[in-house]
């Protein structure tokens, strides 16, 4: 029975994947925000045949509450199989954290940046073991400024949500490269266009486009999902790791993505950001 730990569990794709994945008889760590939304989703888990279900909270905006959320998960496990970096959200206006750090940059990067860098002991330790990122294929056309990560000047939603999501794939490749010959690997993986609520951040004027597109154009939550539970689970993909999935397959993801130089950098600065003691 493998453990797989699933961040913004409580809905959308997390929650579908960890169903999903609860059929095959797994124990799954669901993490999210909302206890009542946690214990929901534990019961839908359940109901799908996971072997076990435990829930822990966290708030992917506060580097101290991802600090509680791993030392739990230190404490609590001795192996993890799977580490599903899935929490994300979108800020339609510029909002900073209590550390200071713009809501995007830090809940759908820094967050899961933070997560596995505390982890990668118990990961190592637990091979052969996966890590995965829920990135977008809204990485094509993202810029990295280093001078301005967090959108100072210009912000924009939907520029602050590309932009970390070219994060997770920068990540993702500069920390394959770290894994090399650990038996542990990381990919990234773009969903799909999925119909969650993720949308619903959107400013007032996209709503109503937004709308009919989840009626006519958007896969469903559950569709999204099996890309991560195939990535989590599959056999073909065990041993394959730094890439970028779509639809299930490999795909090159957007020139900068592809910028090694530019991955290291941003570890560096992530680093830095997130109080880790720097190499």
């Amino acid at each position: 029975m493998k453990t797989i730990l699933i961040t913004g569990a409580t809905s959308g794709i997390g929650l579908e994947a960890a169903q999903q994945l609860g059929a095959e008889g797994d124990r799954l760590v669901l993490v999210g925000r909302n206890p009542g939304k946690l214990a929901h989703a534990a019961q839908l888990v359940r109901a799908a045949g996971a072997g076990e279900v435990d829930t822990l909270e966290c708030d992917f905006a506060s580097q101290t509450s991802v600090r509680q959320l791993a030392k739990a998960v230190l404490s609590g496990y001795g192996r993890i199989d799977v580490l599903a970096n899935n929490a994300g959200g979108y800020y339609n206006e510029r909002t900073e954290t209590a550390d200071g750090i713009e809501a995007t940059f830090a809940v759908n990067h820094l967050g899961g940046y933070l997560l596995t860098e505390l982890l990668l002991d118990l990961m190592t330790n637990s091979a052969p073991a996966r890590i995965l990122f829920t990135s977008s294929v809204m990485n094509f056309g993202a810029t990295m400024d280093f001078d301005d990560l967090g959108f100072r000047e210009g912000y924009s939603g939907q520029q602050a949500y590309s932009r970390s999501k070219l994060a997770n794939i920068l990540y993702t490749r500069a920390l394959s490269h770290r894994l090399t010959g650990t038996g542990v690997t990381v990919n990234a993986f773009h969903p799909g266009a999925v119909a969650t609520h993720i949308w619903d951040s959107m400013p007032w004027y996209g709503r109503p486009f937004a709308a009919v597109a989840k009626r006519l154009f958007m896969i469903s939550a559950a569709e999204g999902g099996r890309t991560l539970t195939y990535l989590a689970t599959a056999p073909e993909v065990a041993e394959i790791s730094g890439r970028y999935f779509q639809h299930n397959r490999v795909k090159t993801p957007s020139r900068r993505a592809l910028d090694d130089a530019a991955a290291q950098r941003l570890c560096e600065i992530s680093t830095r950001l997130v109080g880790l003691p720097e190499n």
